[in-house]
């Protein structure tokens, strides 16, 4: 995590994440309903796709329904549930940690872990005490004997990194994971604290979907070998998601409409607009298999390459 003079942002999706914060902060505080709505969205979501992202057989609507109903899932086996339970519980943790404003430090982290791996691992908040291979990486983590150095030296230099807070959060996330610290559960205990890190910096949680796992491991890898940008506006685009579904809250010219029909006002059809928004062009975020977007979003988009 060095510093360094070269902004690893693609400049259009920073200047979009820092209108959008700057509006978002406009328009505090948030009505306390619709804040209550989007924790129960983004906490559902994050622990269905992060356990999703570990291999979780669940479904989105079986998670829902573990975590709401206390249901159990037929053909499905118990350490999934207890992924999901867990996960939600420690989710809750973060936000509580976050809204305290306590520092990062072995402790959180270690509870976080414990929390995310309760009744699963022997060692739940402990760091490991032997070596690992990851399977499918080139690079093996450090020698256990490393472990508390690195993690102290990763720790000590978070509130010193001066540079943009989404930035910090993905290298946050990419050197835990490289420490893997714990035997087990390090990709959930790194999203968590991905997202502890960005809401006590003001920011909305995010969600790392399942269906960008290949893009997800493929940017860590990259930061492995020493290109960090890559995971950094992987990152920086699930922060852009988030605050579009936070802004969406307020209804407006920011409310989220599928594409389908906000290309009836446009000269574009939905198929192309859908493109422009694969590509990151059009600001748009993927819900389920449906694009949605918004009329300011669209209006932007016709003014900047509008026919």
């Amino acid at each position: 995590m060095s510093n360094t003079d070269i902004s690893l942002f693609q400049e259009k999706l920073l200047s979009r994440i820092n209108e959008k914060m700057h509006k978002l902060n406009s328009l505090r505080p948030l009505p306390a309903d619709a804040v209550k709505k989007m924790h129960e969205e983004m906490r559902l979501l994050h622990t269905y796709h992060s356990n999703a992202i570990e291999g979780n057989t669940l479904t989105l609507p079986e998670t829902k329904l573990v975590l709401e109903e206390g249901i159990t899932i037929g053909g499905k086996s118990l350490r999934e549930h207890l992924e999901a339970t867990n996960n939600a519980k420690a989710f809750d943790l973060i936000e509580d940690i976050a809204k305290k404003k306590k520092t990062i430090d072995h402790v959180i982290i270690q509870k976080i872990h414990e929390v995310v791996t309760a009744g699963i691992l022997e060692d739940a908040g402990k760091y490991r005490t032997k070596n690992v291979r990851i399977t499918g990486s080139a690079k093996t983590p450090p020698d256990w004997s490393k472990i508390t150095k690195l993690m102290d030296e990763l720790i000590e230099k978070i509130p010193q990194y001066k540079r943009h807070p989404v930035e910090v959060a993905a290298r946050l996330h990419h050197r835990f994971v490289e420490i893997h610290p714990f035997i087990d559960g390090n990709g959930r205990v790194s999203r968590l604290l991905t997202n502890l890190y960005l809401i006590a910096q003001g920011y909305p949680p995010i969600v790392l979907k399942i269906e960008d796992r290949g893009k997800y491991y493929r940017f860590l890898r990259a930061a492995d070998a020493g290109n960090p940008g890559l995971f950094v506006n992987f990152v920086a685009k699930a922060v852009d998601e988030s605050l579009t579904m936070y802004l969406s809250i307020f209804g407006g010219v920011n409310e989220l409409l599928p594409l389908k029909e906000l290309a009836e006002n446009t000269p574009y059809s939905q198929e192309y607009l859908s493109l422009r928004a694969r590509q990151g062009v059009l600001d748009a975020v993927k819900i389920g298999k449906i694009w949605y977007s918004s009329r300011h979003a669209i209006e932007q988009y016709l003014s900047e390459h509008g026919k």
